[in-house]
């Protein structure tokens, strides 16, 4: 029997690669994640304060801005340059970012009114969802959803502990004032990117012809 090295990789392979990639390009990684941070709760919050249109302009733009995030750090984890103009490419692709994010905020709502645990499920099913769309931006939200829940199938206590593997440094970014996040935060959204490109790994060795293009 051939042994599948891509089924071994472990938490704390992905958090090793993330380090190996964020390499001379930390200063860039932090200052993306902070723009990405005051574009979601600064300008985002006060944009949904206002009155009957502010909750459906945040709608239209949650969804591209987080699909340009996820671009650009499948650019560092992939060793290509990016630019922080990068962050708006989402926009490229308006319609199925915007329609991706409405559909995730949905069935995620819906399946939290049963309990909390089925919510947190489905939030797990649809984690791929923009870097899936990213990569196959001809593909519609739909089948985005659907391809991400497939990944994910088998993989959600994976994900899980990964998350979980960033606690004790959570503390510590806590205990610094929240200074330590402006590395923390780079440092897990390149290790969950390193997470994507191995379970796309995966796939196209079960399932070569199956929605993904090749970059």
């Amino acid at each position: 029997m051939e042994f599948d090295n891509h089924s071994i990789k472990t938490s704390s392979d992905f958090r090793r690669s993330a380090r190996e990639q964020l390499k001379g390009k930390w200063g860039n990684a932090v200052l993306l994640c902070l723009l990405y941070s005051i574009m979601i709760s600064v300008v985002c919050g006060i944009i949904a304060l206002i009155p009957f249109i502010g909750p459906i302009i945040l709608i239209l733009l949650v969804g591209p801005i987080t699909l340009g995030f996820v671009t650009c750090f499948l650019k560092i984890v992939r060793n290509e340059p990016f630019m922080f103009e990068n962050l708006f490419d989402g926009f490229n692709n308006f319609s199925s970012a915007v329609l991706a994010q409405l559909l995730i905020t949905i069935f995620v709502f819906l399946w939290t009114l049963l309990l909390i645990i089925p919510g947190i499920i489905a939030s797990y099913s649809y984690f791929l969802v923009f870097y899936i769309l990213s990569d196959n931006p001809d593909l519609s939200a739909m089948d985005a959803l659907k391809m991400s829940k497939k990944m994910m199938k088998g993989h959600k206590w994976k994900l899980f502990c990964l998350q979980l593997s960033f606690i004790g440094w959570g503390i510590l970014g806590i205990l610094s004032l929240y200074i330590g996040y402006l590395w923390l935060t780079p440092y897990m959204y390149a290790s969950f990117a390193n997470f994507y490109e191995d379970l796309k790994t995966n796939n196209l060795n079960e399932n070569p012809t199956e929605y993904f293009v090749t970059v």
